[in-house]
């Protein structure tokens, strides 16, 4: 009790509350870098595109409408688009979880014979891969081509998120757990089920965050190995929405090319809330667990 008072009693010097003066204030600045681009997409999003071309929008939308998500709303692959994300992104997660946390505990495991080679070849397919047309091949010699499949299982296999999780069971579930469970009769299987994934939240929760953002952010496998419009994800579907109205605003004249104009100003911004809002939305909860995975992704593999 005597040294928490004496403590309580030490005033900070001049320069310890310049320092955090100077600190806050650097802190402050970078937020604003960071989430002032974000608000003047909103923002942009409901104003009138003269105004934001003027710019005439800082800190309140200018002409305030709706027409650019009404635009948007108003096709119907926009329902389907959606509908497809959303399968992709559960089911990608869950299969993508499923394989590189398991492939990571067995990576962490000391006892596993030839995992530093396992482990090298693994790193080389991050400097090296096959490309584009021999992977086009694969996926159609496997018959995954133009299924829902292919968007699911041929790439949730990340190397980074396999090293990442490697790295947070070699330093975080303590050796004497593991030979404690062995003395009493554990198996392997039983000891990862019951034991490892209860200590691995923390991670579970932040290479899940990673899956799910990339797969629902993901466009280009759908453009290079679907062809019927009614699997695309939705960043495809508003991809070719854009292109369309972009289109009919390089062949208008007149008045039909300024309302096509506007329309595709307005859509360009309402198109990033329509498309990120969601995965946004899941962010918050799992935010808390950031901070230790960036920490364990700074330390090597």
């Amino acid at each position: 009790m005597a040294n928490k008072t004496a403590a309580k009693k030490v005033k900070r010097s001049s320069a310890d509350k310049l320092f955090e003066t100077i600190l806050y204030l650097i802190s402050f600045v970078l937020l604003v870098i960071v989430l002032y681009p974000l608000y003047f997409v909103v923002i942009a999003s409901f104003s009138d595109p003269s105004a934001v071309s003027g710019g005439q929008v800082w800190l309140w939308p200018k002409g305030f409408t709706l027409d650019g998500y009404q635009e948007i709303l108003k096709h119907a692959e926009i329902w389907v688009g959606y509908r497809n994300t959303i399968i992709y992104t559960i089911a990608g997660t869950a299969v993508g979880m499923l394989v590189n946390i398991c492939a990571a505990y067995s990576l962490s495991r000391k006892d596993m014979v030839g995992r530093k080679f396992l482990m090298l070849l693994f790193i080389f397919t991050m400097f090296f891969n096959g490309g584009t047309v021999p992977t086009f091949l694969t996926i159609q010699d496997f018959h995954l081509y133009n299924t829902w499949t292919v968007m699911i299982v041929p790439f949730s296999v990340s190397v980074y998120n396999m090293i990442v999780a490697r790295t947070f069971f070699e330093t975080t579930i303590p050796e004497d757990i593991t030979d404690a469970a062995r003395i009493d009769g554990c198996g392997n299987l039983y000891y990862f089920a019951k034991i490892v994934l209860p200590l691995s939240k923390a991670i579970l929760a932040v290479i899940g965050l990673w899956t799910a953002v990339g797969l629902w952010n993901s466009y280009f496998n759908g453009l290079i190995y679907l062809r019927d419009a009614d699997k695309y994800p939705l960043q495809l579907i508003l991809r070719n929405i854009l292109i369309a109205n972009n289109m009919e605003m390089s062949f208008g004249s007149g008045e039909a090319m300024q309302v096509a104009r506007r329309l595709a100003n307005l859509m360009r911004y309402a198109v990033i809330i329509v498309s990120t809002a969601p995965i946004m939305c899941c962010y918050p909860f799992v935010q808390k667990y950031f901070n230790q995975g960036v920490m364990i992704g700074a330390v090597k593999g």
